[in-house]
């Protein structure tokens, strides 16, 4: 962009003649994603008036016209470790002390469809989050929660389908039908191949479980959310703010045309679809990155997609503070960074917020982290007076120009990934990786040589930081456990139905019928998480990253 008369006589007349007295810092003055920072900013860097008003497409300053003055966003704090009664305690406990929806974390077993007596699941039972092999686990993970009036999110991918399909058969347990349930199935396999690796099934086969609970959820779960496709591991793993919404939004392009060339229509499912970022320090950064975000979903929707109606152009999402950003040195510092990246997350309108634990870069957070963590989004919303009109920045020079570099940024990301022929290309060509670690290897060159400051990890470190009560889980006795449980639950079920249920969803795994109620129907005729995860290895094979990663 051109620099105005006015800035470079501002320049002129009065900036070099007090830098040349007052030199300033020397630090690098540009953005996450490269972009440079100006001194100041005036009316020829942005047009204040361009990004519209709130609730109108393309919904660049919120997807709502009044945003929190009507409903604040959900405070769903991120829970799950060791047995389905200890994750539901927590659970209570939040809800207890305000928490408005449940986010459920699974253990890396069942996120890799092991069961917990399966020799890959060795110490790995209930470590990184609940483990759940049994429509009986989920019974006792929402024991006494009543599904009918929580909506609950589930951190799963590959083995997303069970999960949901178990979580249903709870709730008619309950009482409550499937079509009254709110919630999402994160779902996004795409960015495991990227980011994660708890992949299972090469790319075919995951898109079309992917695709199947798209077209389930649009006929029999109208308030249920069947993706939500994320950006939070792709940042976590090192990526800039620009390279998250790309990669994000390249993955969600594939997801909705393999939804389409599945038969699908447009308007059937994209309302549906929604998102997950991280949020990171920079706070300015963030929320242009969410404004500019917006608007290009919107774009998308109705111009790629062809969907007509502007409440399908909504984009909807969950933010988590970013994990990567925590440090083991000095953890009570890590109060101050999730304060702010909630802040940003509130000031670039999110539909709801998981707030991290002061301690999580040393261990699953305590009981009081994770209260702490609750009140401070509550302090954000009811306290602060950013919740009072919407979009409190919009307006702001440099904001406005940073969501117009970001978004510029963002669709060069996503030219470049459609001239590889799309995220499946990408991936295969190893481009999202190599974007990813270079910018991860940039930024930790510049945290080693100071470049970049990190409170309390090179600068102003401390010989003895406050050590914080971590809370221990014993694995060991939690998976003799859970292998008890899950003797006595393939002992009691009717194992002519169990293996009748498998061999009709192996079946229909080698045609093309939809499998969530093959899914459901083995579930609720007592197939283990495993058992079934083993059907769909077998008819779909297994994805073997080129690199080694995963898998």
């Amino acid at each position: 962009m051109t620099e105005s008369p006015d800035k470079a006589a501002w320049k002129r007349r009065t900036l070099e003649p007090h830098l040349a007295r007052n030199p300033e810092r020397d630090t690098r003055f540009e953005t996450s994603s490269g972009l440079g920072i100006e001194p100041a900013y005036g009316s020829g860097d942005a047009d204040p008036d361009a990004a519209g008003w709130p609730g109108e497409f393309p919904y660049t300053r919120g997807i709502y016209p009044n945003m929190y003055r009507g409903r604040l966003w959900t405070m769903r704090q991120y829970a799950g470790f060791g047995t389905a009664e200890q994750t539901n305690a927590r659970f209570r406990f939040l809800l207890d002390h305000g928490q408005t929806g449940l986010s459920t974390a699974f253990d890396l077993p069942t996120q890799m469809g092991y069961d917990s007596d399966s020799e890959r699941a060795e110490g790995e039972v209930g470590r990184t989050g609940v483990a759940i092999d049994t429509l009986d686990d989920m019974r006792r993970l929402f024991a006494g929660i009543p599904l009918a009036d929580v909506s609950t999110s589930m951190t799963i991918n590959a083995t997303a389908t069970t999960l949901l399909s178990l979580y249903t058969l709870v709730a008619e347990e309950q009482g409550t039908p499937h079509r009254a349930l709110r919630g999402t199935t994160q779902n996004d396999i795409l960015k495991e191949y990227v980011a994660r690796g708890t992949y299972i099934y090469p790319p075919a086969g995951s898109l079309r479980l992917v695709v199947d609970s798209f077209a389930w959820c649009a006929r029999e779960m109208p308030r249920w959310n069947p993706i939500s496709i994320s950006g939070y591991h792709i940042r976590e793993a090192g990526a800039t703010a620009a390279q998250e919404v790309a990669f994000t939004f390249a993955n969600a392009i594939c997801y909705v045309e393999a939804a389409l060339s599945a038969g699908l229509e447009a308007s059937e499912f994209v309302g549906r679809l929604s998102f997950f970022f991280g949020v990171h320090n920079d706070l300015f950064e963030e929320v242009a990155k969410f404004r500019a975000a917006r608007r290009i979903w919107a774009g998308l929707v109705r111009d790629r997609f062809g969907v007509a109606d502007p409440e399908a152009a909504r984009l909807r999402f969950h933010t988590q503070t970013d994990g990567a950003t925590l440090t083991a040195q000095q953890p009570l510092n890590n109060v101050v960074r999730v304060t702010l990246q909630a802040l940003a997350a509130v000031l670039g309108g999110t539909q709801s917020l998981h707030t991290n634990g002061y301690d999580e870069a040393l261990a699953l957070p305590s009981e009081e982290s994770a209260e702490l963590a609750l009140r401070t989004q509550q302090i954000v919303a009811h306290e602060s007076g950013v919740a009072d009109t919407a979009d409190p920045l919009g307006g702001s020079y440099f904001v406005e120009r940073l969501t117009d570099d970001l978004e510029g940024r963002v669709r060069d990301y996503l030219d470049r990934i459609a001239d590889m022929g799309g995220a499946i290309a990408a991936i295969e060509q190893g481009f999202f990786r190599a974007e990813i670690e270079r910018e991860a290897y940039a930024h930790q060159r510049q945290v080693e040589s100071g470049e970049e400051i990190v409170v309390g990890v090179n600068r102003w470190q401390k010989a003895e930081d406050l050590e914080p009560r971590i809370p221990r889980v014993d694995t060991e006795s939690l998976a003799e456990r859970q292998k008890e449980r899950l003797a006595d639950w393939r002992a009691r079920r009717d194992a002519d139905r169990t293996d009748a249920s498998l061999e009709s969803l192996a079946e229909a795994a080698r045609g093309s019928e939809n499998l969530l109620p093959l899914i459901r129907g083995a579930c609720a005729a007592g197939a283990t998480v495993g058992e079934i995860a083993d059907v769909l290895r077998a008819e779909f094979g297994t994805y073997s990253d080129p690199a080694g990663i995963g898998g």
